[in-house]
């Protein structure tokens, strides 16, 4: 792996590009951002589709492993609602797209209330404009950061949409692997779950790697953003679920997750690509 952790910015004469409103930084590669663009997304950067293509030149099926993950989020944001699930908090919501849970949950209930949560304000912004909600339900939107998890549960929009005594849906998609070890992720989700009320569900799905060389290069490129990540093994993704229940079929590669009925049968190999895994939990 390269020593260089120089940030991704963008050559000069590309300001015009980057600009941004609210005076946040976007010359340096930001992971949601580099989210957008694998989906096909215009709400990314120069600096983004530079970082963006260096995974994909190694693993062109990047853009699978995401897309297979909002589809995951779908399906498990689906399932709760079924359930009776009307309030979810999303933590590290990203910018939006398709499908946002308010969207797929509201479909189902429509009195489902909604607290978007992200660190990163101009991901707030795209999301107050662009994710209204059902007017029968609430969607909120706050800036907090997943590594401060009191700040979260305590944040004034948080509570005015979820009651921690009543069962409430916590999503953490693809974000704990932006969690490094010394941040705790165990302690974060472990928090998270002292809030939730017995019969609350977790939603997580969590990179993994299929190979060391690929580990290394995601690590290289994402130390040059503002959010390095690190790739987990499936045991140790399952460490991070103590104390929750897991529907089945448990910890499992996204796609294997309750697929939809018409969904096509994938190879050993076309699994072993889909590097994330992801599981379904039940507060007891």
């Amino acid at each position: 792996m390269s020593d260089d952790t120089t940030p991704w910015r963008l050559p000069r004469g590309n300001e015009i590009e980057t600009q941004s409103p609210q005076g946040i930084d976007t010359s340096v590669a930001h992971p949601a951002r580099m989210y957008d663009y694998y989906l096909d997304g215009k709400n990314n950067f120069a600096v983004d589709r530079a970082a963006a293509d260096r995974i994909l030149d190694a693993a062109p099926e990047a853009r699978l492993v995401v897309q297979a993950g909002r589809q995951f989020l779908r399906r498990a944001v689906r399932f709760a609602a079924e359930r009776g699930m009307t309030q979810f908090l999303d933590i590290g919501t990203g910018l939006p797209t398709e499908g946002s849970v308010h969207e797929v949950a509201q479909a189902i209930r429509p009195e489902t209330r909604v607290a978007y949560v992200d660190n990163d304000p101009v991901v707030l912004a795209h999301a107050r404009a662009l994710m209204p909600g059902d007017p029968r339900g609430r969607v909120t939107y706050t800036q907090a950061d997943a590594r401060e998890p009191d700040k979260v549960i305590g944040a004034a929009d948080v509570g005015e949409v979820v009651d921690f005594d009543q069962p409430v849906v916590v999503v953490l998609a693809m974000l704990l692997h932006f969690i490094r070890d010394e941040e705790d992720p165990a302690g974060i989700v472990a928090r998270l779950r002292e809030a939730m009320a017995p019969g609350s569900m977790l939603i997580v799905s969590h990179v993994t790697y299929r190979s060391e060389e690929l580990k290394h290069l995601a690590e290289e490129v994402y130390e040059r953003t503002n959010s390095p990540v690190v790739p987990r093994t499936r045991e140790e993704i399952a460490a991070l679920l103590d104390g929750f229940d897991l529907v089945d079929p448990g910890l499992v590669r996204i796609p294997l997750w309750r697929p939809e009925p018409d969904a096509p049968l994938l190879s050993e190999e076309d699994l072993d690509n889909i590097v994330v895994f992801g599981a379904v939990g039940i507060r007891t």
